[in-house]
């Protein structure tokens, strides 16, 4: 029979091998990306513009704030309470492995990290939820009013199903924001996997999801600033653009992330930001466009990376993701 410190020693050895294999996974997807889009934004023979930069430092920055809101997320559920420093990088690492279709990745992080630190998985997946679903609605309903007061139904009579999956979307989402129904259906699954039922208190009430409905615009509101400021070094921007060109952006990852079977949306976002802008420049320069976005906020997540670091370590050893 095994002794307790092989088995220690076997486990510890398997979360190795565990978190070798995430990285590798992580880092083949991340170069892989990277170097796909360099290739192409040098073949458009784009000249660097330092503009380029603030871009960069504004998509990173909507993913920090993003770890901030959904700290807020924990402490309405049940009062769980954690550092800025500690939300901001459980965010950031949960971010970086979206690169691993499906989120598996992502909420397996939070879920890993809320049992070292004595917090209910429950709740953390609850709040995962309502992070996603939060998000997805302040990407999709602001941005598909902007392009339909900007575009009439141009769009939809050329390209019917192209808000069509966003549309649609918006109903189990929506249904995701009723109290009773969530509660509901998270009890369905808690009963047949824990034999037991998750307390009502774990979800937020109607003024409670609004107010984080309200914050969640916050990241996308980055996002949407970060993507105008890009496409300004490519083409001419007019301030009656600024509100189509950013939601444009802020749709396409929307869409990017119902496509959950692929890597952080890839292709899927640059053919609606391709498919939208094209009604303002020529398809070429959104063609460009897109492709420096992608290239843009995959060095963003780098930077994520850097801040993951740096706040990791002002965490307690205990705490850290």
């Amino acid at each position: 029979m095994a002794t307790d410190g092989s088995r220690r020693l076997l486990r510890k050895a398997l979360r190795w091998l565990l978190t070798v294999a995430v990285v590798a996974v992580v880092g083949y997807f991340f170069a892989a990306t990277l170097a796909r889009n360099w290739d192409d934004v040098q073949a458009a023979q784009i000249g660097f513009d330092w503009t380029w930069v603030v871009a960069t430092l504004v998509f990173a920055a909507a993913v920090l704030v993003t770890g901030l809101l959904w700290g807020r997320l924990l402490r309405r559920l049940d009062g769980t309470r954690i550092t800025r420093t500690e939300a901001m990088a459980v965010q950031s690492l949960s971010w970086l492995l979206k690169y691993i279709p499906g989120q598996v990745g992502s909420v397996v992080n939070k879920v890993l990290w809320a049992g070292k630190r004595g917090i209910s998985r429950t709740v953390v997946i609850i709040s995962f939820v309502y992070e996603n679903v939060l998000l997805q609605l302040a990407s999709i309903i602001p941005s598909v009013l902007i392009l339909l007061l900007a575009l009439g139904t141009d769009l939809f009579g050329e390209n019917p199903a192209t808000l069509l999956l966003p549309l649609l979307a918006l109903i189990p989402l929506g249904l995701v924001m009723w109290k009773p129904f969530f509660h509901r259906v998270v009890n369905v699954a808690a009963r047949r996997a824990l034999k037991s039922e998750v307390p009502v208190e774990y979800f937020l009430s109607t003024p409670q999801t609004l107010a984080s409905l309200a914050e969640f615009l916050l990241p996308r509101l980055l996002n949407a600033v970060g993507f105008v400021i890009l496409a300004a070094t490519v083409t001419e921007v007019t301030p009656a653009e600024w509100l189509p060109f950013g939601a444009a952006y802020v749709l396409a990852g929307a869409i990017g992330i119902l496509a959950f079977f692929v890597p952080s949306g890839l292709g899927v976002r640059e053919a609606i930001i391709v498919l939208i802008l094209s009604q303002y420049t020529t398809t070429a320069q959104a063609i460009v466009i897109s492709l420096l976005a992608r290239l843009l906020s995959t060095i963003g997540d780098a930077v994520v990376a850097l801040a993951y670091l740096a706040l990791r370590r002002a965490i307690p050893k205990e705490n850290r993701p």
